[in-house]
């Protein structure tokens, strides 16, 4: 479409006309490039919710990972030391009741 330097200066000339001066030229590009910006970034943001949507078993593998119960035991304040799973789930369950009430 623009191969040739003269159709570019006819265009850069058509600009300069449009916005009166070449102060406001730098004004215009960055204003542009501020919007471009904010269009691959949206658009960026749109492509990877798409994957998520395509892809729904790896976010909600990575949800349901085991519950620790001996590091739940330590963020109550319960040591976990020599305790079965039962034990501690026991505790653990004791501990919110009290906690609750």
């Amino acid at each position: 479409m623009f191969d040739s330097p003269i159709e570019w200066l006819i265009v850069v000339a058509v600009i300069l006309l449009l916005f009166g001066s070449t102060k406001k030229i730098p004004e215009f590009a960055r204003n542009l490039g501020k919007a471009t910006g904010e269009f691959k970034r949206g658009q960026m943001e749109l492509e990877n919710e798409i994957k998520k949507a395509m892809n729904p078993q790896q976010t909600s593998q990575a949800a349901e990972k085991p519950l620790d119960y001996a590091e739940v035991a330590r963020g109550l304040g319960i040591d976990p030391a020599n305790k079965s799973q039962e034990q501690l789930t026991k505790e653990i369950a004791e501990k919110l009741k009290i906690n609750n009430q």
